[in-house]
């Protein structure tokens, strides 16, 4: 009865509207990370790479909303340091935040100075599946976990988290190919989806210290990015007609 509720309650559609937007956007995060991860790997393992980080993407937080009653009391202080309260959400934060700070860190150096530790001589890959696989993992658990606590934030009903995790994380399903194939095929993008990793990284660590970032600042900024790198891309494409 009260999945059937939501479809007759004008308060509850709304509310669930606006969670599958959010969660959408959340997960924009995770799918970024995935594609340059999975772009790493030989070609006939990029895709299996993708399922497996997001379908336990969609695992981790149905399993999640299965004890929403202890992810909510990760947000209960458990030491303090200097004034400071850190609960147990708050060093997800920070561990999620530096790592991604690291790997976003390391990823543009090696783009800067041309050469990449992860390759082989002859272009031949050499991150392993399980490397990648494995970090993919911790980055779901952090964005999985901050996804939930979002949730509950916004609605106290199950059924409308349920339905708008496995949305959310089947439009990144649907994505994920081919925004890894855009990123594989504009060289220049990924350098922008680095920047991106590297300031969610930031937003994380904020976070973790306890100073709220509003979501909205933050992905205004990257769609910002975006535009005026589509309209770089289309300068230099048109540039290239014009010289042909």
């Amino acid at each position: 009865m009260e999945f059937l509720s939501i479809f007759t309650s004008p308060e509850a559609i709304i509310a669930l509207l606006t969670l599958i937007v959010m969660e959408v956007v959340l997960g924009i995060d995770n799918l970024i990370f995935v594609s340059i991860l999975s772009n790493k790997l030989p070609e006939h393992q990029q895709k299996t790479a993708r399922m497996i980080g997001i379908s336990l993407a969609m695992i981790m937080r149905l399993g999640l909303l299965s004890v929403v009653a202890i992810i909510v009391s990760l947000t209960q202080p458990v030491f303090t340091i200097l004034d400071l309260s850190f609960s147990w959400r708050d060093l997800i934060m920070l561990a999620g935040g530096l790592f991604l700070v690291w790997k976003a860190t390391t990823e543009i150096h090696h783009h800067v100075e041309g050469k990449d530790n992860d390759t082989e001589a002859g272009g031949i890959v050499k991150i392993s599946f399980t490397a990648a696989v494995t970090q993919i993992i911790l980055l779901d658990v952090v964005f999985s976990i901050d996804s939930i606590i979002t949730a509950v934030g916004m609605t106290d009903q199950i059924a409308i988290m349920v339905i708008a995790v496995v949305v959310a994380v089947s439009v990144m399903l649907f994505a994920a190919n081919p925004l890894s194939e855009f990123i594989s095929r504009n060289p220049t993008v990924v350098m922008l989806a680095l920047g991106f990793l590297l300031m969610i990284g930031m937003t994380l660590i904020a976070e973790g210290f306890g100073a709220h970032v509003p979501k909205g600042y933050l992905y205004a900024a990257m769609a910002f990015s975006a535009l005026v790198e589509l309209l770089n891309t289309l300068t230099r494409k048109n540039r290239k007609k014009k010289s042909a």
